[in-house]
């Protein structure tokens, strides 16, 4: 059985998520969802918010979601799993829309640290939602926001009709600072086409690398950016400064900050995958995410990894092609990070 694709729905309280999950459930497009809806609070609301009649809603009261709430939703999905594997007509993806003060970490885990879990699912994006009017004064307010934009692999800046093009664009520039991951889709009242978001496999390392080969490099003079062999930057050192930009705070003082690292010698691949077990089970609860893709010696097969917290998965993915240049990229975006203990730490797994 192929596995089922996950949707983690994310956003701070009144971003427009339940508007996009309900384009997402009334659209013409054939598709079935099972929607998992995260409560906060004893008597659930959302899931009589949710349209469609087809689909079914699983609610998770007391929504704070946490150790206990991820139990809650294991149990969910195995439930689900069983009923599709005996219904006449299963359903192609869950969607798990969070509560608005919801951590989306611990949701994100569960599809990585379950076995039974992992083998039959797959989390395919962990979309936010934010409040293009709001979104400024809400990441200054509050610590679960700023979760919502460092875990997401894919960013719907909603509401932009009560912003000007010059508030959008100092938005989007704090976004990417924050996290240089995401990809951030402009729309009203949710109204970005589906297709653009549903099924990208931001997630699955299976596509990551196919789907956006430059994800760890922003366009150029953005934060985050890191020199390519086609840049004119003077330096002759094997490595670049984009963690600079990457760990530099600005006028906002955000505590989650994305950090880029390039090394142009291949990898030792023990010493790689020992260096970041390590620097996970040291400072995973700061390591919100981390992505990157190795060059590793002698291997002639990218290696692509991805981290959520202490959580680390990685796979030999295809191999370098003639034009490819060769190299090893990684992005890690948290809190407290240190800039130069990790670049010392990447360049001392050089091969």
């Amino acid at each position: 059985m192929s596995t089922i694709p996950v949707t983690v729905l994310t956003g701070y309280l009144g971003a427009g998520k339940t508007t996009l999950l309900n384009r997402i459930l009334s659209e013409d497009h054939g598709r079935r969802y099972a929607v998992i809806v995260n409560e906060f609070g004893e008597i659930g609301i959302d899931g009589e918010l949710i349209v469609g009649a087809d689909e079914e809603v699983f609610e998770m009261n007391n929504g704070c979601v946490c150790c206990t709430v991820r139990g809650d939703l294991i149990r969910v999905v195995q439930g689900l799993m069983k009923r599709q594997a005996s219904a006449e007509r299963g359903f192609d993806a869950i969607i798990v829309e969070t509560t608005g003060l919801a951590d989306p970490g611990p949701v994100a885990q569960t599809f990585f640290v379950d076995d039974e879990v992992r083998a039959k699912t797959r989390l395919d994006s962990v979309t936010t939602v934010a409040d293009a009017r709001h979104i400024l004064q809400t990441l200054d307010d509050s610590a679960q926001a700023r979760e919502q934009i460092a875990f997401a692999d894919q960013i719907i800046l909603n509401k932009t009709d009560l912003a000007d093009d010059a508030s959008l664009r100092a938005i989007e520039a704090r976004l990417s600072r924050m996290n240089p991951l995401a990809r951030i889709h402009r729309s009203v009242k949710g109204d970005v086409p589906l297709d653009a978001i549903i099924g990208r496999g931001g997630f699955d390392l299976d596509r990551i690398v196919e789907l956006e080969p430059q994800f760890l490099n922003p366009p150029h003079g953005e934060a985050g950016h890191v020199h390519g062999p086609d840049c004119d930057h003077d330096h002759d050192h094997d490595h670049d400064h984009a963690h600079e930009n990457g760990a530099r705070g600005h006028a906002h003082g955000d505590d989650i900050k994305g950090l880029s690292l390039r090394l142009q010698r291949p990898v030792d691949g023990a010493k790689v995958s020992r260096w970041l077990s390590d620097l996970l089970a040291a400072q995973g609860q700061d390591i919100l995410r981390a992505k990157g893709i190795l060059d590793v010696k002698g291997e002639p097969r990218r290696l692509v990894f991805q981290a959520v917290h202490m959580m680390l998965d990685g796979d030999f993915q295809r191999p370098w092609g003639p034009g490819d240049t060769r190299e090893s990229r990684m992005v890690f975006i948290g809190r407290n990070l240190d800039a130069d203990a990790l670049e010392a730490g990447f360049r001392a797994c050089a091969a």
